[in-house]
């Protein structure tokens, strides 16, 4: 299998002058995104990280993978799989560089922390659910990935924190809290298709949209919910309102954006934060 230098990868990725309205900057850490050019050609290659479909986007005769790195990737060489487009079968290799996140500590209600059996089973149940919209896939071209900010408001920087919830550690934050008033509008920040909704033990009212190609949103702890599985809704739509359900500490919207079922963090598609 052929390898290719990421410097090479790297200089393509320069002379693509409008990538930067297009799509994130090439941000490989845990928890980052990498933007990587395969191929040339009118004709899509596919595309696999940890065996997964990457997302692809089209631009100046070239396919560019977008990939999400779990928090949870190991640092250092990794790589993608590229086949397809009259090419032989090929590996890309690029660098995922180290990051350190915060610690996180809040005090909420017990029984979010040590649930009993029946909230357990709830509780597995509704992963399923949500881990089904967050690996959905639907073909279809994605032009940009860059999303318009769902809600008004301070937004924290606790994606990828260590979480202890009332002093016992818990898997690290998977989105961004935005700060908001109660009953604040929550819009779509693209074009997309709502693949679930539901009330959930940890979350809340939660709204999950596919944007295409495994790129999908998420919008926790709603007061109200005001769309339905299978609604295609346009960039702006209103998706319910801000509230407190589901394992809070008070009122916000738990924003998360995610590639191939794996979180990144929002804040590498949102506009800067004013």
């Amino acid at each position: 299998m052929m390898k290719i230098d990421i410097r090479l990868i790297l200089l393509l990725l320069l002379l693509a002058g409008a990538q930067s309205a297009a799509w994130p900057v090439h941000t490989a850490k845990p928890g980052g995104i990498a933007v990587i050019a395969v191929s040339q050609g009118e004709n899509p290659p596919a595309v696999l990280f940890d065996a997964t479909r990457a997302l692809l986007i089209y631009q100046e005769s070239t396919w560019y993978a977008v990939v999400g790195i779990p928090l949870s990737h190991p640092v250092g060489t990794a790589s993608i799989s590229v086949s397809g487009n009259g090419l032989p079968d090929r590996s890309i290799n690029f660098e995922i560089v180290p990051y350190a996140y915060r610690q996180q500590h809040l005090q909420v209600n017990r029984n979010y922390v040590e649930p009993d059996a029946a909230t357990l089973e709830r509780i597995f149940s509704e992963r399923k659910i949500i881990d089904a919209a967050l690996n959905h896939w639907q073909d279809a071209a994605v032009e940009s990935l860059t999303l318009a900010a769902p809600v008004a408001g301070q937004r924290s920087t606790s994606f990828g924190s260590r979480r202890f919830f009332n002093n016992q550690p818990r898997s690290p934050h998977s989105g961004m809290d935005i700060a908001a008033n109660l009953g604040t509008t929550v819009i779509a920040p693209l074009d997309g298709v709502v693949v679930a909704t539901g009330n959930y033990f940890f979350n809340g009212n939660t709204v999950l949209i596919d944007h295409g190609q495994g790129f999908i949103t998420m919008y926790c702890h709603l007061d109200r919910i005001d769309v339905a599985e299978g609604d295609r809704v346009a960039r702006e739509t209103p998706l319910g309102i801000v509230g407190a359900t589901g394992r809070v500490t008070g009122p916000h919207l738990h924003f998360g954006t995610y590639l191939g079922g794996t979180a990144v963090d929002p804040a590498l598609v949102l506009p800067a934060d004013h």
